[in-house]
This record gives C-alpha cells, structure tokens and sequence, in this order.
C-alpha cells in the first residue's frame, strides 16, 4: 500500500464507535481467531446471483457478472491509524476473505462514514491493488475521506438520487442513522441537511432483479415510504442493545425487509465487531426464530456464507 499522511487521515478517522467497549491495539494482520467459512468465488458464474457475507456491513455480491463488495472492512481492527498501529475494536472473527482472494470489484458501495463501514486503509489497499479501476458511490458529504484513493470514479449520492454505471442501476434511500466521524463534525442527524455527513440505503437493480443494501439502520418507515420493492434484503440485524437510536433488532430488520416484498433476507452487522451488549448468537436466533413470521428465507446464517440464485 502506497505511503499517505497518516496524521492527516487520523484527523478523519471516527470517533463514532466510542461507545464500543474494546479499544486495544491492533496490526494490519490477523491474529489466531477462529476458522470461517470461505466464499467459492471462483465457481460464481455470470448468470447467477451470489451475495456472501464477508463480516460486519461487507458483503461480495456477484449481480450477473458485475462484482460490488459493501462497505469493505477487512483488517484486524478499526480505528485510529498510528506509528504502525490501529487502536480501536478488534475483530472477534476473522473476515471470509482478505484481500488477495476478493475478486476485482466493478464497484465499492459504502453506506455512510463510520469507521466500521468507511474504513480508509481497507479502501487504500483496494485502490492500490486495482488503481483508476474500481468505481465508489458513496454518501452525501462523504467522499473528502477517501477522495485522494484512485478512483475510476467516486460519485455521492443524496436521498432520492437515481444513478447508473455500465449494467446497473442505483437509487439512494434516507435510513435513519447519524453520519459524523468525529463528533464535532456537522451531521444530519443533528439537522445540518445541507453541509452534514450523510447515510444512506442502496437499491440496486440490474437484468430486472432488484437488491436492497440496507446499510445500517434503526428501525424506521422510511424504506416502506420509499415505495421501492427489492428481490432481496441485506440488512443490519446487530447492536441494537443498547443503541436502538442507531440500530434495528432482528425482527425490525424482517419487517422493513417485507414492507420492500424481499423473499430473502442477507443479514449484516453482527458477530463481527463488539458493538452491542446483546450476547454474540442472539441476533440470528432471533432472525430464525421470528423469520416464519415474516414469510422470509434467511439467505446466509454465519459470515462465510452465501446465498446464490439464478
């Protein structure tokens, strides 16, 4: 990975997960961590659908030939970047893949500015290995962090915003969230809609099939008073114990899914990181036990998994 100003991009780095519990530090590699499943990306084919989740927001989606990784985090620890060190929550499970086994994205989709979902250095190495060949959408107000990576292009979207890229097609939706980095910084969560940091949900379409990337969200009407319907839902299903002012729980995550038509739920943002209080197998038995209810199929049950469909 090419040198940059570490102080410069430390001074951008979040403070936004504050509230996790862990703050120790880490390398760039893994540690010993327990073994997960690995993605068979090489038997993916141009005339399927394959979504595997990665861990945390980072899911590989293989959308008929065109490859989009979300929100990619695939280091040891997110944080403060310093003297060789991250300081900031560790990874309890390793990622399905690293970054040599990724194939090249067509697209990096990133949600909003938060470390666990904006993560510079993981970015850095994408953009490095691929460099003016990958292109980013990204929030409102976002792309200062990333926007001397090299890009073969970096595009904001706003709520409402409809964009297109060679075969796919994407339209942003509010969640409701919050978007600074730092605390101070301006944020519309805090009602500075104009210049604040924003968030965003992503519907992508292509040969007619629709995908929801959900992001990270609390529980809110503001997909079913999008009236976008999707095929299937990836959706963020932790830490909502005690952050339910940030965060759904499972069965908010199922209801926002089926009020978009999704048959099939993806579900993020768990057992990755800790973030929650909630204990670490409490999300998905929750998700399987209410799923019936929701008339869902659970694409992907642990990170590693994949959910695939023609």
């Amino acid at each position: 990975m090419k040198r940059r100003s570490f102080l410069k991009k430390g001074a951008l780095l979040s403070l936004s997960t504050a509230f996790v519990p862990s703050f120790l530090p880490g390398g760039p590699g893994l540690n010993a961590t327990p073994a997960v499943l690995r993605p068979a990306v090489e038997e993916w084919k141009e005339n399927q659908i394959n979504i595997a989740w990665i861990g945390h927001a980072t899911v590989l989606i293989n959308f008929y030939g065109k490859v989009i990784i979300t929100d990619p985090v695939l280091l040891n620890s997110i944080g403060i970047y310093m003297f060789g060190f991250t300081y900031g929550p560790r990874r309890i499970n390793p990622p399905a893949l690293d970054i040599d086994e990724i194939p090249k994205p067509d697209l990096v989709l990133l949600s909003h500015a938060h470390m666990d979902h904006m993560d510079y250095l993981t970015l850095a190495e994408i953009s490095d290995k691929y460099p003016g060949e990958v292109d980013c959408i990204t929030a409102y107000n976002t792309a200062d962090v990333i926007g001397d990576l090299d890009w073969k292009s970096l595009h904001e979207m706003d709520w409402g915003d409809t964009y297109s890229l060679p075969g796919m097609h994407f339209k942003a939706l509010e969640v409701k969230h919050f978007g600074w980095r730092f605390p101070w910084e301006r944020d519309r969560s805090k009602g500075f809609f104009k210049d604040g940091r924003s968030f965003n949900a992503y519907v992508i379409e292509r040969n007619g099939k629709r995908i929801l990337f959900g992001g990270d969200t609390a529980f809110t009407d503001k997909f079913k008073k999008s009236g976008e319907k999707v095929d299937i839902a990836i959706m963020p299903i932790g830490a909502y114990n005690p952050w339910v002012h940030a965060h759904c729980n499972p069965e908010e995550a199922l209801q926002m899914a089926k009020e978009m038509d999704a048959k099939v739920i993806i579900p993020i943002h768990f057992n990755t990181f800790l973030q929650g209080w909630e204990p670490r197998d409490e999300p998905m038995k929750r998700l399987l036990a209410a799923k019936d209810q929701f008339a869902m199929n659970v694409g992907v049950t642990e990170i590693g998994g994949t959910f695939t469909t023609a």
